[in-house]
C-alpha cells in the first residue's frame, strides 16, 4: 500500500479560515475542493432548483393531472436502500401532496431480477393502475415501459443511473444524466430524483391554486429518508448532495423523522441525536438492503412509511434479524470465495489482475458484498457468482462485480462481450460496480477473458493500492470535542471522511477477538490507543499508518483512539 497525503490549495484554506471556518475544518475542506464558505451552506435556499431538472416539469403536470382526476397511481422500487426510501418518499410525498390511490410493487431479486420487465408492468396493470411510476430503475427497461404503455398505462420514470443511446418510450423521464438535462448535480442518487419531482408537483398545484385555502404540505419532512438514500447508495456526495444529506442529518438529530427511521436507529443500537453519515452507510442502510437481499424488500418499504412505531420497531427488528442471517451467509461466503481466489496465485506472487470466483453453494443476494470485500483485500477488480435461484435457469450464474480506480467495469464487461459474443447473456453496471449473467459453462471463459482486459488496461501502479489522506495530526486536535466535530460534518463518497497518516511508534500489540489488531502507539510523545479492525498480522516497531479519530468512553471519561486503515510496509 501507498499512502499519499492530498494536496491542500493554501488560498483556499486561508479564504475559509478567514470565513470563520475551524482551522482543522478548513483544512479539510480545502484538500476536498471547497473554494468559499458559502459552498458549506447547507440551507434549502440554496439547493438547485427543480426546474432545471430536465422532464420535472412535466412529470409535475402528469401527475398533477392524475391527482384530480383520482387515477390510481403505482410506484415501482428497487430492493436496495436507495430504492426502498425513493418509494417511501414517493409513497409519502403523493399522499400529502392530494393524491388518494397511491401503492407500490417491488420486485423480487431472484424471480423479477432488475428493473421495470413485461410481467411486472402486467401486474400493475392487474393491481387496478392507471399510472406507473418507477424509483431508481427504469431508465433502461425498453420491454417493460414498451409493454406497460401496450396496457394503457401511463408511465413517469423517475432514475438516476446512466442511460444507453436509446431510452425507453415513456411519457416521461426524469433522469439527471439523460441526454439534454443541464441539472448541475449529476450524482444525485433515486430518491433524491423522486424527491425533486415531488418539489415540482407541489410548484404545479401551487400554482394551479391548490392552496388557496390551505397550508401547502411541507416535504422537508421527506429529508432524513432522502439523507439515508443518498448515503446508502455511496454516490458522490457533492454539493447538492450534502445539502440534501445535512438538512436530513439535522431532522433526525432533532428527533424529527419517520418512526421506522427511528426504529432502525434502536435496533442498531446508534443514537438518533448524534446521527452520522456512518450511521446510514453502516448500520441503517445495510439493515435495509438485507430484507432486498435474503427477503422481500416489502419489509423495509412498510417499514419506512409506517407512521405506527410498535408496528416500525416490530418491522425494524426483523430487518435486524435478516440483516444478522445476511452477516453469517456472508462470512462463510467470503471466506471461502477468499480461499478460491487465493488458489489464483502462489504465495509470495501478485494476484490476476482481475478475479472471478464461484462456488455452487454461494447465495445470489450477497455476491455484491463479497465481491467487494475481496476487491479490498486484494486490490484487484473482482466479480463474484452464484448459480441462478430463479425457476427455469438454474444454468446460469449471477455476478456481481466491483472495481478499483482506473479500470471501468461496465466498459470492460461490453469488451468482453464484444469479443466473446454469446458469453453475457447480459449486463449493466457503472465504472465502480456491474452485473452479469452468463451460463454456468462460459465461466471460465469469462474469467480470462476479464483477466485479459485487466492485463491490458491496468499497469502495476494502478494495481498498486493507494490511500489518499489529510497528512499528520496536529497534537492540539487530539481531542474528544474535535472527534465529535469531524463526526458531525457530511462525509461520504467524493466527500472523503478525514483520515491522517505518520509514522508512529508501536508500543505494543495484540489480537483482540481473534481477528483485531489492538495497539498501544506513540504519537508525538503521547500514549494514544489503536485498533485495525479485520487485521491480524503484526506490525513493525515504528511504520506509517492512516488511521481515524474515534472516541471511546472508559468509567466516565472519554479518551481518542486511532481507528487504523492501513499502513505502508
Amino acid at each position: 500500500m501507498k499512502i499519499l497525503e492530498r494536496d491542500i490549495p493554501p488560498r483556499a484554506c486561508w479564504a475559509l479560515e478567514q470565513a470563520g471556518i475551524h482551522p482543522l475544518l478548513a483544512r479539510l475542506y480545502a484538500a476536498r475542493g471547497v473554494q468559499n464558505k458559502e459552498e458549506l451552506d447547507d440551507g434549502l435556499a440554496h439547493l438547485l432548483p427543480p426546474q432545471t431538472l430536465k422532464g420535472a416539469q412535466e412529470a409535475a403536470q402528469l401527475l398533477a393531472d392524475a391527482i384530480t382526476a383520482d387515477l390510481s397511481l403505482c410506484v415501482v422500487a428497487d430492493y436496495d436502500c436507495d430504492g426502498a426510501t425513493a418509494c417511501a418518499v414517493a409513497l409519502r410525498g403523493l399522499r400529502a401532496l392530494g393524491a388518494t390511490r397511491v401503492d407500490y410493487l417491488v420486485p423480487d431479486r431472484v424471480i423479477d431480477g432488475y428493473g421495470l420487465t413485461a410481467p411486472i408492468a402486467e401486474r400493475v396493470k392487474a393491481m387496478g393502475a392507471d399510472v406507473l411510476i418507477t424509483v431508481d430503475n427504469g431508465i433502461a427497461s425498453m420491454e417493460g415501459v414498451a409493454r406497460a404503455r401496450e396496457l394503457g398505462l401511463q408511465v413517469l420514470i423517475t432514475d438516476h443511473h446512466l442511460p444507453a443511446a436509446d431510452t425507453p418510450n415513456a411519457q416521461v423521464i426524469v433522469n439527471p444524466n439523460q441526454l439534454g438535462c443541464d441539472f448541475a448535480s449529476k450524482s444525485m442518487a433515486g430518491v433524491g430524483v423522486m424527491f425533486y419531482v415531488l418539489l415540482a408537483l407541489r410548484a404545479e398545484l401551487r400554482r394551479r391554486g391548490a392552496y388557496t385555502d390551505r397550508p401547502q404540505p411541507k416535504l422537508d419532512d421527506l429529508l432524513p429518508l432522502v439523507a439515508l438514500g443518498t448515503v446508502a447508495d455511496v454516490v458522490k456526495l457533492d454539493e447538492n448532495n450534502r445539502r440534501l444529506v445535512a438538512q436530513g442529518l439535522k431532522r433526525i438529530r432533532a428527533g424529527a423523522m419517520p418512526a421506522g427511521v427511528e426504529a432502525l436507529f434502536r435496533a442498531a443500537v446508534r443514537d438518533a441525536r448524534k446521527a452520522t453519515t456512518f450511521d446510514f452507510g453502516f448500520a441503517l442502510g445495510p439493515r435495509i438492503n438485507a430484507a432486498g437481499r435474503l427477503s422481500d424488500m416489502t419489509v423495509g418499504i412498510e417499514c419506512l412509511v409506517t407512521d405506527d412505531s410498535g408496528r416500525a420497531d416490530e418491522l425494524a427488528k426483523l430487518l435486524d434479524s435478516i440483516n444478522r442471517e445476511r452477516r453469517d451467509i456472508e462470512g462463510g461466503m467470503r471466506e471461502q470465495a477468499f480461499t478460491i481466489a487465493e488458489t489464483l496465485f502462489e504465495e509470495g506472487q501478485a494476484a490476476p489482475s482481475a478475479i472471478s470466483v464461484f462456488d455452487p453453494d454461494f447465495h445470489e443476494g450477497v455476491v455484491g458484498i463479497v465481491a467487494s470485500r475481496i476487491k479490498d483485500k486484494l486490490h484487484r477488480p473482482t466479480f463474484v457468482f452464484a448459480a441462478s435461484a430463479a425457476p427455469g435457469r438454474e444454468h446460469e450464474l449471477k455476478g456481481s462485480g466491483r472495481s478499483i480506480p482506473g479500470f471501468h467495469l461496465r466498459d470492460a464487461l461490453d469488451l468482453v462481450a464484444k469479443r466473446h459474443p454469446g458469453v453475457l447473456l447480459k449486463f449493466g453496471g457503472h465504472a465502480m460496480a456491474a452485473g452479469c449473467s452468463i451460463a454456468r459453462e462460459h465461466f471460465e471463459t469469462f474469467s480470462q477473458a476479464l483477466a485479459q482486459v485487466a492485463d491490458e488496461w491496468l499497469d502495476a501502479a494502478t494495481l498498486t493500492r493507494r490511500l489518499d489522506t489529510d497528512g499528520p495530526l496536529a497534537r492540539e486536535y487530539r481531542r474528544a470535542d474535535v472527534v465529535d466535530t469531524l463526526h458531525r460534518e457530511v462525509w461520504g463518497q467524493g466527500f472523503a471522511p478525514p483520515t491522517f497518516s505518520e509514522e508512529l511508534e508501536v508500543v505494543s500489540q495484540r489480537l483482540v477477538g481473534e481477528k483485531h489488531l489492538a495497539l498501544k502507539l506513540k504519537h508525538q510523545g503521547d500514549a494514544v490507543d489503536g485498533i485495525w479492525f479485520g487485521h491480524t498480522e503484526p506490525l513493525p516497531k515504528r511504520v506509517k499508518l492512516a488511521f481515524r479519530l474515534d472516541a471511546d468512553e472508559w468509567q466516565g471519561v472519554r479518551r481518542v483512539r486511532f481507528l487504523v486503515e492501513g499502513a505502508e510496509l
